[in-house]
């Protein structure tokens, strides 16, 4: 692992631009201000930066040839609770395509089994909870996280692991699924396109629902804070249900109790940024303004430039369509120019507005990254000055 300077490097503000150092790199260029903070945590903290950061969800996937030949061997909880496949999951998109962010492997229900409700993935049909939650009486019976470092070492294991391999060439990201989201899956067993049973448990038995949310919320802060603790930089809050919500439902049900996790975890760590992203926050983009994480997370099916104009100042994060990496390269070229010329210069990190799929090809996601480090956007900086190198 080595540095190499670029042969002509300019002033910019004080700073110096350089080669990144990494292992089997595209060529990039960095700026090393005054703070050597990576580029993604500086952009979540609302500071201005060189250019756009961007990361993929659900860039460790089984679209990478390198994934598949450990998702072919072992279940999904072998691969995310042993440190070892974790970790080298985690770090298999960072080194092919040096992205600004890493993002942990592992699964917004990982906890469950934590609070004592298990659950397993069971290939062709995604994560089944045996014993769903249906009662006041089942919500009394949980457990708290009480001690993560006893429960779920592998977390901490895989977070250190991964901010010791990248230091701060990339950001480390963790995650966690909202209380919104998780108690869906709870009450369902499964995934649910209609979520009839939480929604019957809404209309009929609402109190069981806060019930279950309010367990959620409290031991869903300790995960994030563990996490933080164990090395992540940046957290992401996945509402990956939010879309079973009508703007009212989710401004009962969802964001009080994500505005609630946000503010325990800001009591111990208030320097840590949170994205908060809302699958199907289309429609609840005024709501989402209330919230106070960092940076709101923005699904494919909104128009970018009417959320920013909605959100005002706030960063945001998104929202290429992922199906459009499934398409010719000259047409992800233009997704990422839109996306980026409608968010604007700053306060934006660039991704898909939802994960990337199995069958989208390798090199196109290589060819997204690619595309997106060579947008340089400064207020101080021309074209000609943050030329890019791109194999």
């Amino acid at each position: 692992m080595h540095s190499r300077q670029l042969p002509c490097q300019r002033a910019v503000c004080g700073a110096q631009l350089q080669r990144c150092p990494s292992r089997k790199t595209t060529p990039r260029l960095q700026c090393t201000a005054a703070t050597t903070d990576p580029l993604l945590l500086r952009v979540a903290r609302g500071e201005e930066a060189e250019r756009t950061p961007v990361w993929l969800m659900r860039q460790a996937g089984r679209y990478m040839k390198a994934f598949r030949e450990y998702s072919d061997k072992y279940s999904f909880r072998e691969r995310s609770e042993t440190t070892d496949i974790a970790l080298k999951l985690s770090l298999q998109p960072w080194e092919a395509f040096q992205p600004d962010g890493v993002i942990m492997f592992s699964d917004i229900l990982t906890p469950l089994p934590a609070l004592g409700i298990e659950f397993d993935v069971i290939k062709g049909r995604g994560p089944i909870i045996e014993i769903p939650i249906r009662s006041m009486e089942q919500v009394q019976a949980l457990t708290p996280l009480e001690d993560p470092q006893k429960k779920l070492p592998f977390v901490q294991e895989t977070l250190s692991g991964i901010r010791s391999e990248v230091g701060n060439q990339a950001t480390v990201l963790g995650f966690v699924g909202t209380p919104w989201t998780l108690a869906a899956y709870c009450v369902e067993g499964r995934a649910d396109k209609h979520c009839t049973k939480t929604k019957t448990m809404m209309a009929k038995n609402p109190a069981v629902l806060h019930a279950l949310l309010s367990h959620l919320t409290s031991n869903i802060a300790d995960y994030v804070c563990y996490q933080i603790e164990a090395g992540a930089q940046v957290v992401q809050l996945f509402d990956s249900w939010a879309h079973h919500l009508n703007p009212s439902q989710f401004a009962t049900f969802s964001l009080p109790y994500v505005e609630e996790v946000i503010q325990r975890v800001r009591t111990r760590h208030p320097d840590t940024p949170i994205i908060f992203h809302a699958n199907g926050g289309t429609g609840k983009h005024h709501l989402m303004k209330t919230s106070t994480a960092n940076v709101i997370g923005l699904d494919w099916r909104c128009d970018m430039a009417l959320a920013r104009q909605t959100l005002e100042d706030r960063p945001v994060q998104g929202n290429v369509d992922p199906t459009v990496l499934l398409g010719p390269q000259d047409g992800i070229a233009q997704a990422v120019q839109d996306c980026m010329e409608a968010a604007g210069s700053q306060g934006h990190i660039l991704n898909v507005g939802d994960g990337v799929t199995p069958n989208i090809p390798e090199e196109n996601v290589a060819y997204f990254v690619r595309m997106a480090t060579q947008q340089a956007h400064s207020r101080n900086m021309t074209e000609s000055d943050m030329a890019v190198a791109v194999c």
